[in-house]
């Protein structure tokens, strides 16, 4: 299914690298159970058995422009070990749907990291000739400053820093940047804080109207109805439902667009109220 959505004079699109299942355990400590009474309109996120269906897929946005690539998802023949075999050795022709969505490598004049984890940043780089090199060689790669500073101390399962982060700074790619910083008079970068400490969503605002790219405040809509469930890849818990809250506050019942990085289609939509708590529409 090929998505896009036209933000004033922003489009944007996707492209899909894998999709997965999780348990309801894993990404919001809960059991299936507790989804029962939001199942008529979380149906499309969810699988038969209550496991939430989690697309890892990159944004395209084309305004100003520019060409901008959000997030980088998880990258060919890098292996993860057995905690992550899912993510292990891919082979899929992602740099070939890019050029083919009009984003060729050599034509992205930014690269977005909302957050520096493992299927966020996998196609920061690529391996050529047995070194792992930066994949868009002309882009600046935006990354907040407090996520590049905790990694450079914290690389781990989550964030394989040495082969999809090191080699962009290596390279003088790499703009480490406040949380709120502005990348171009549509697209600025929103502080949502809590699944990492300098995790940020991407806020793109043209001609009146405006969208928000999640990345990882939210991992399924369902925590917008409950914002206090928290994922266990979470740094922070207690930040990472106060993120989800401002953002429920700043787009609920707004025409805004809110666009969840890992949903499955339908991707993008609304926070509607109607008295019974918030919907994902």
């Amino acid at each position: 299914m090929s998505l896009g959505w036209k933000v004033g004079d922003a489009l944007i699109s996707v492209v899909t690298e894998t999709e997965l299942v999780a348990s309801s355990e894993m990404f919001i400590r809960q059991p299936p159970s507790v989804l029962d009474p939001y199942r008529e309109w979380l149906a499309p996120y969810l699988t038969d058995d209550g496991q939430f269906r989690m697309i890892v897929q990159a944004f395209l946005v084309a305004v100003d422009g520019l060409r901008m690539v959000v997030d980088t998802c998880i990258g060919n023949g890098k292996n993860f070990g057995p905690n992550m075999p899912e993510f292990n050795n891919l082979d899929t022709r992602f740099v070939e749907d890019l050029a083919a969505a009009g984003f060729a490598p050599d034509e992205v004049d930014y690269v977005i990291c909302t957050h520096l984890h493992v299927d966020h940043v996998g196609w920061n780089t690529q391996l050529i000739d047995g070194m792992w090199v930066p994949t868009f060689p002309r882009a600046r790669y935006v990354m907040s400053q407090p996520d590049l500073a905790y990694w450079r101390e914290h690389e781990a399962l989550h964030n394989p820093f040495a082969v999809s982060v090191q080699p962009v700074v290596d390279a003088g790619l790499a703009d480490a940047v406040v949380t709120d910083h502005r990348i171009s008079p549509s697209v600025a970068l929103l502080p949502t804080p809590g699944h990492t400490p300098g995790h940020v969503s991407v806020h793109i605002t043209s001609q009146g109207e405006s969208a928000i790219i999640t990345g990882d405040m939210v991992h399924s809509p369902v925590q917008f109805a409950r914002p206090d469930w928290s994922s266990v890849a979470d740094t922070d818990r207690d930040e990472a439902v106060r993120s989800r809250e401002r953002l429920i506050t700043m787009t609920g019942n707004r025409p805004t667009l809110v666009i969840g990085t890992h949903f499955p289609p339908p991707t993008a939509a609304h926070l509607v109220n109607n008295g019974d708590g918030w919907t994902f529409q």
